[in-house]
């Protein structure tokens, strides 16, 4: 499957309509970035909702709060595009968790219209869209710490491929597991409730098959690598390469 990245800018966005049946859009954003869809970070809490500019104002890092700024201004800018609302009437709620039954489930729009997933990692983020559950996760290639700290958490046939590659190669291949798993973790809703063994994902080039979904590997700069995840026999996501 091949799948595109739009990229949003500083300038508002032309959303169009979403993808028919099962597809998505995938947008990615500079997190540093001052405008984002039109919309300055530094002024972007009337346009934030009580529990994202709560989230924000805990971060105790500049350049955190300016990321999760920049992330949250290009979520509702999107969304109002694709709902045809102000990105400040735009109502998020949470779903009900699917391991617990509580109410601190996944971020969603209030009526179900569309679904989203958003995802964060050094200065970039990617935000898909669909008329599913859909998850995408972006991810910096990881050190070599964090390699050591994650690799035995993972599906045994994950943790043997990873050992055998020698330690740059391990790192690369770790970013594409963890794309892929933290993807599929969000399109099913359990987050790490879980744990990180399940499903199997593959760290070679390409996703391994899970049933009842398709992953698919996004195009990332360097540096990084993405995931997207639909229920199977999704289609491409709309076409602007990154």
């Amino acid at each position: 499957m091949s799948t595109y990245v739009n990229q949003l800018g500083g300038d508002a966005p032309r959303t169009g309509a979403l993808p028919v049946g099962t597809g998505a859009a995938v947008w990615a954003l500079d997190t540093t970035s001052d405008v984002v869809g039109g919309h300055a970070t530094a002024g972007a809490a009337p346009m934030l909702d009580a529990e994202e500019r709560d989230r924000a104002g805990r971060l105790l890092r500049e350049e955190d709060r300016r990321r999760y700024l920049a992330s949250h201004v290009g979520l509702r800018v999107l969304l109002g595009g694709y709902l045809g609302l102000d990105p400040a009437e735009v109502v998020l709620v949470r779903e009900t968790c699917p391991c617990c039954g509580g109410p601190h489930g996944r971020p969603a729009v209030a009526g179900g219209a569309l679904h989203f997933s958003l995802s964060h990692s050094g200065d970039l983020a990617y935000l898909a869209f669909a008329r599913v559950p859909v998850g995408v996760d972006v991810e910096a290639t990881p050190g070599a710490s964090a390699v050591a700290d994650v690799i035995g958490s993972l599906h045994p046939a994950e943790t043997a491929e990873l050992t055998a590659l020698p330690a740059e190669d391990r790192r690369v291949a770790m970013g594409r597991v963890w794309s892929r798993k933290e993807a599929y973790l969000k399109g099913t809703g359990t987050g790490l409730a879980l744990g990180l063994a399940e499903p199997y994902v593959s760290s070679a080039p390409t996703p391994a098959t899970v049933p009842g979904w398709t992953l698919t590997d996004l195009p990332a700069p360097p540096g990084y690598a993405a995931a997207l995840a639909l229920p199977t026999a999704a289609p491409a996501a709309t076409p602007t390469p990154l």
